[in-house]
């Protein structure tokens, strides 16, 4: 500091040599790119919002949509079958048939049966119902439980399903049995005409069933519960009996009985369900009108025939029925398009086992696949809503759900389709949107960077260059734009960087080939510690795996042959060992003379160390093997190999060396001295270790210097 002749305090530096904290170029660089980005930052995201937005609103509505129309179409569909229903519970077919089918049946009750028919019935279900609804169960069930109780059922069972000359199939074509019964009689003239209605509405079976005794004294299809009685049956707690017993005790007309989807046995335990009205004659109920259902139609229905694409559902959308089990009522979509991958989902989102085998075995979903989503469970509640959700998949879903008003049934409809898919238009239009971005970016900050390169000039170059070489990049270059001083300046800089960079490659070179050098010396952990500072190096290992290898009659070998081929042949087979170390992860200590040592276990824990250092062994007698043929010599390798606490640490200080010490050490050794040539000797913690990996031929005990008598045990190769 010095006091100027007005007194005033004058800095050593004017004020005009400091350095600008921001100079005009980068403040007008800066400016201009700050505007372009923002403007092209805000105009992005705001056109990406709201895409989105409107993307997830229509797809929202079209689920809506979707999903709507297929409750409407479920609805009526149970809707038409209620009135059709109704309609024929009082039609004077039904009433008369019902009244005489079951004065028909009580006669036929009333009769002996014959052990003959009684024998073939029970034949018949042995042979044919058993061994499907075996697979079905994957048990086999007592036969008693299913065969038909009561002279009646056996009866008509017998001549309507075991002696049927129709397939199962079309067991319904059969108007008359041929027995001469009042039954038989009814049958040929009722039972056209209620198959015909059976056919017209869409019935899998179409029944009457006694309203006093619960028996089912006709159906349609004649399968295995016709003539059964839904009290004291088999099929006593059966969904067909529940509607039964609701209708029996109800005597209005308008009365319909709706039971939902269960596994029922006659119908091969695929998911059905009943609705049954009242048969109503003169004010007393009579009996009870059953129209069975199968899943397939309503399943039809929500899958749109499985042409999911074509109702505008993509690749991954879809609609189905869950009932308040949480249960489904119809199958998703890829049970139908990939089952491998359906099952695979199942398993991913930690469904048991036994749940995906009931699947495969039942071969449907339905009532067996539990849905416990939030759109399922806001739905059961009664709640409308859409939202993006986690399916069943255990993937993000954009769903619309509600519950459908069905009399008697509590089932809601969920239409979803997979985030990924319904944002795929966004999440391209946001790449877009990236790259136009990117784009106006760039040309931004070329135009502010042009500018700022025409004010500042050849200074701004050459301030980069000195601070880029001040902060250690040696490689800076400034471009020289001009001839004048600052580009004699600028020439002089890069002459300078030039002489500098070519000192430092010299003296990296040097660097380098001293750190390989030391690689090649002492493993890397340990010459990390080295240049560290660490002096004294020495370490305690609870367990490694040492082994020793040496040319049997190498000596008398090089004897014959000149010294520069004898180090060839050495060293070419060393170098292969050496390859096969670092394979496996094997560290080489040394090798003196013919002899090679290694270690497994050290400086870095390996859990088996001791498996790989006996394939390493295996390696080395193949390597000696093969490297003898190629340069036609007799050659052979004896290893020996012992597992054990070691001590190893460097010891020199001009001449670094890594060794071990040890019994371990030792032991190893007199294995390979006391070795087989091209066999590996090993001691009882190697052979304990590795008994159940490689075949060991027990030698015996030998006897060892300095440790008398050892078990050894030999692996021959």
């Amino acid at each position: 500091m010095s006091i100027g002749s007005d007194g005033a305090a004058v800095s050593g530096r004017p004020a005009s040599d400091r350095p600008a904290r921001w100079g005009l170029g980068a403040r007008l660089f800066a400016i201009l790119t700050l505007l372009g980005a923002v403007a092209v930052l805000v105009t992005g995201i705001l056109g990406y919002v709201r895409a989105r937005d409107a993307l997830e609103l229509a797809i929202y509505n079209q689920l809506t949509t979707a999903r709507e129309i297929k409750a409407r179409q479920v609805e009526t569909y149970f809707r038409n079958i209620n009135a059709e229903l109704r309609l024929l519970a009082t039609s004077k077919m039904v009433v008369e048939s019902t009244r005489e089918f079951r004065a028909a049946f009580n006669e036929l009750d009333r009769e002996p049966l014959a052990d003959e028919m009684r024998q073939k019935v029970s034949d018949w279900y042995g042979a044919h119902f058993l061994p499907e609804i075996s697979r079905v169960l994957g048990k086999e069930p007592p036969l008693a439980d299913y065969l038909p109780v009561g002279s009646g059922a056996t009866y008509l069972q017998y001549h309507y399903i075991v002696a049927n000359p129709h397939t199962a199939e079309r067991r319904r074509l059969l108007d008359d049995a041929g027995d001469g019964s009042r039954y038989s009689r009814l049958h040929a003239t009722y039972h056209p005409l209620m198959r015909g209605a059976a056919t017209i509405l869409g019935f899998d079976d179409f029944m009457i069933a006694d309203a006093k005794s619960g028996r089912l004294i006709y159906a349609v299809d004649k399968e295995v519960d016709f003539a059964t009685s839904t009290q004291s049956g088999p099929y006593r707690n059966t969904n067909v009996a529940a509607a039964v017993a609701r209708c029996a005790g109800s005597a209005d007309r308008s009365a319909v009985c709706l039971e939902d989807f269960a596994l029922y046995t006659p119908a091969g335990d695929d998911p059905t369900a009943f609705m049954a009205a009242p048969v109503i004659d003169e004010g007393v109920v009579i009996g009870v009108l059953i129209a069975q259902l199968s899943d397939h139609e309503i399943d039809r229905v929500v899958t749109g025939d499985r042409r999911w694409s074509h109702e505008g559902f993509g690749a991954t959308g879809e609609a189905y029925l869950v009932g308040a089990d949480h249960l489904l009522r119809s199958a998703p979509r890829a049970f139908y398009e990939n089952r491998d991958l359906y099952f695979a989902n199942l398993k991913a989102v930690g469904t048991s086992d036994a749940e995906i085998d009931a699947i495969r075995r039942f071969d449907t979903p339905i009532l067996l696949q539990r849905i416990d989503t939030k759109a399922s469970r806001s739905a059961l509640a009664g709640v409308e809503g859409t939202g993006e959700i986690v399916g069943w998949r255990g993937v993000p879903t954009l769903a619309s759900w509600g519950p459908l008003a069905i009399p008697g049934l509590k089932w809601v409809l969920i239409a979803k389709i997979d985030s990924a898919e319904a944002f795929a238009p966004v999440y391209r239009l946001r790449q877009e949107l990236a790259i136009v971005g990117g784009l106006a970016l760039l040309v931004v900050i070329a135009t502010s960077g042009w500018l700022s390169r025409a004010l500042l000039g050849p200074l701004r170059d050459l301030t980069a260059g000195v601070q880029r070489f001040a902060a250690g990049d040696y490689g800076a270059q400034v471009p020289v734009r001009s001839r004048d001083e600052i580009g004699q300046l600028c020439v002089t800089f890069n002459g300078m960087v030039d002489e500098l960079r070519e000192k430092n490659t010299v003296i990296e070179g040097k660097n380098r080939e001293n750190e390989e050098l030391l690689l090649n010396v002492l493993p890397a952990p340990i010459a990390n510690r080295l240049r560290g500072g660490e002096q004294g190096i020495a370490d305690g290992f609870a367990e490694v795996t040492v082994a020793f290898a040496d040319l049997v009659g190498f000596t008398a070998l090089s004897s014959e042959m000149p010294p520069q081929e004898v180090v060839t042949l050495l060293n070419g087979l060393f170098s292969r060992f050496d390859v096969a170390a670092q394979e496996l992860g094997i560290e080489k200590i040394k090798t003196v003379g013919d002899a090679y040592m290694a270690v497994c276990g050290l400086p870095v824990h390996v859990p088996n160390h001791a498996e790989r250092m006996v394939r390493m062994a295996i390696r080395m007698v193949h390597i000696t093997r093969e490297h003898a043929l190629e340069n036609q010599v007799n050659m052979k390798l004896r290893i020996g190999i012992n597992s054990g606490p070691v001590v190893a640490g460097v010891i020199g200080r001009s001449k670094y060396i890594y060794d071990l010490w040890g019994d371990t050490v030792n032991l190893a050794s007199r294995m390979e001295s006391g070795g087989i040539p091209d066999a590996v000797q090993v001691t009882r913690p190697v052979y304990e270790k590795l008994q159940d990996l490689f075949v060991f031929e027990a030698r015996g005990s030998i006897e060892v210097k300095g440790k008398g008598s050892v078990e050894a045990w030999l692996l021959r190769l």
